[in-house]
């Protein structure tokens, strides 16, 4: 553990003496919050018709069936509270030594724990709108209380079942979360890549503005990444190491 210790005390050296720290993160940061990853070994992906939840053709032919397998992990965000992985991010954020997230997620947890400073670029649950109607837009707490009450969000105009600004397959990325995040790697100096096997493009790419522009990047994840032999660190556990970075930020207090 002493070891383990060491090379901790060595991240947050590098997090606190880097001009442009950022970080990229994946649904490896929400397990420690009770939220199933998707291609871990307990991952949805796993579950029979899992890739349905997300597919805007699936969605088109049958809504609920997106709102009955998302409710437990967006939905009943209200149960789920952010771990210790979103806590340091936004402290480390507070403190000026983390200058953007980038996440893949769309749990909303960096933000319940405080990050300001989120580009979402697998788009997001905050606002739901309707595919027919232009203008019709409702907010993610509206939605959640009708998807809690049994009911499907539904647009007045039309009656269609609203869909999330969520990106589902068959659907472009946001592509102004995607200039924003390609803008912060290539300014990076150093680049957290947290709980994400690197598989998804293009979000899988964006650690190689960094590199190309001569950042480094440090990789926590317990799963193999494509470029795990270009980090200057590599962690497996995000619990051991964020909560030692926590430790460490509660004494330099």
């Amino acid at each position: 553990m002493g070891a383990m210790n060491e090379e901790i005390e060595n991240l947050f050296g590098r997090i606190k003496k880097a001009r442009h720290c950022v970080a990229l993160t994946g649904a490896g940061v929400s397990t420690l919050s009770g939220i199933r990853d998707f291609r871990g070994k307990n991952g949805l992906y796993n579950d029979l018709d899992a890739e349905k939840i997300f597919d805007i053709d699936y969605f088109e032919e049958d809504p609920s069936f997106y709102y009955r397998a998302a409710r437990s992990f967006i939905y009943d965000l209200d149960e789920k509270e952010p771990s210790v992985v979103h806590l340091v991010l936004a402290a480390l954020e507070q403190r000026g030594l983390l200058k953007a997230l980038i996440t893949q997620n769309i749990d909303l947890l960096h933000q319940k724990g405080g990050s300001q400073r989120v580009i979402e670029v697998h788009g997001s649950p905050k606002v739901h709108y309707c595919l027919r109607c232009a203008g019709v837009r409702m907010g993610f707490d509206e939605a959640a209380a009708i998807v809690h009450s049994g009911a499907l969000p539904r647009c007045p105009r039309c009656n269609r079942v609203l869909k999330p600004a969520i990106t589902f397959f068959g659907e472009s990325l946001p592509a102004d979360a995607l200039r924003d995040a390609s803008d912060e790697a290539q300014n990076a100096d150093l680049m957290l890549v947290l709980g994400t096997s690197l598989t998804v493009n293009p979000a899988a790419s964006i650690p190689n503005y960094t590199l190309r522009n001569g950042g480094e990047v440090i990789i926590v994840n317990n799963m193999p990444t494509y470029l795990d032999s270009r980090a200057v660190q590599h962690f497996d556990d995000l619990g051991d190491v964020f909560e030692g970075l926590w430790d460490l930020l509660v004494d330099s207090e």
